[in-house]
């Protein structure tokens, strides 16, 4: 089997505020993947820009098998992540912008 060519990528440090209960199953997945929380997100976003052929903007390609499947599923059931893509447009935060709310780096979350 021929190896592909490696592709040259600069990366660039990202601050970026996201769900606390996500982010637990974010890194708990990179984790189980053996794979940095960065390189985790790299691969679900390029997944995500794939569609799938004949439904496109309707499904995308997952990039997670089923163990992977079943071990997101345990994650979310361990750190409370009651809700799917679905309760994304639903998202308020508990504290508004700069009120009361402190910096949580993603090792703290």
């Amino acid at each position: 089997m021929n190896a592909l060519p490696a592709t040259p990528v600069e990366r660039v440090q990202l601050g970026v505020r996201m769900e606390k209960q996500m982010v637990k199953v974010l890194k708990g997945l990179a984790e189980f993947e053996g794979i940095t929380l960065g390189q985790l997100l790299e691969k679900i976003v390029l997944h995500s820009f794939e569609p799938v052929p004949g439904d496109e903007g309707e499904s995308c390609a997952s990039p997670f098998g089923k163990r992977a499947l079943a071990a997101i599923g345990d994650l979310k059931r361990i750190y409370g992540m009651d809700f799917d893509m679905h309760a994304f447009r639903q998202f308020q935060e508990k504290h508004p912008s700069g009120a009361g709310e402190s910096a949580v780096d993603a090792t703290d979350a």
